[in-house]
């Protein structure tokens, strides 16, 4: 979806001003995009398709006190409730990247090299799942797509993961908004 004004707008009082009302809204959007993937996923393999687990880009610790939630983990928790599929907060952030807005390209993919990292606390639950192949398909969610330098550097990570504990996954990418 195209990232209008009206529609930084609405991202704007959610994330920045904490008007949690909009997550549903921004959540319910995002459950179209996620029919859409599941009905372009389908349709090109010929079978059906499901996510097996949520992962939101994390927050700096920074960020999430000053925002008090983290945006992705909400929209995914939504997303959760309406496909029943679960969230896990997977990753953690390595350092504070400051904001992406006010970033080019160049300088935002620069920050996000190396700006995630495996959660330890939920990798053994993950480690299991990957074993006995009950994950093999995972959704990053994000709020906006810029230059895929977040979504890419998250991946990164999941597949070193699932690779360590000889895991097969296809990751794919959620966003409500694409600037």
């Amino acid at each position: 979806m195209a990232y209008s004004s009206e529609m930084r707008s609405w991202i704007g009082e959610f994330k920045y001003r904490g008007d949690e009302r909009y997550g549903e809204l921004l959540g319910a959007m995002l459950d179209h995009a996620y029919e859409m993937l599941k009905s372009e996923l389908e349709s090109r393999r010929g079978t059906k398709w499901k996510a097996d687990l949520l992962i939101p880009v994390p927050v700096s610790e920074a960020r999430l006190l000053e925002r008090g939630f983290n945006q992705a983990g909400r929209l995914a928790e939504v997303l959760s409730l309406r496909r029943k599929i679960p969230v896990m907060e997977l990753l953690g952030r390595t350092r504070h990247t400051g904001k992406q807005s006010f970033k080019g390209r160049a300088e935002r993919i620069k920050a996000m090299k190396e700006a995630f990292i495996f959660n330890n606390k939920k990798g053994e639950a993950f480690a299991h799942q990957l074993r006995e192949r009950e994950v093999s398909r995972i959704v990053i969610i994000d709020d906006i797509y810029t230059t895929g330098s977040t979504i890419h550097s998250c991946a990164e990570v999941i597949q070193r993961t699932a690779e360590a504990y000889d895991g097969h996954i296809e990751i794919c990418s959620l966003t409500w908004a694409r600037s």
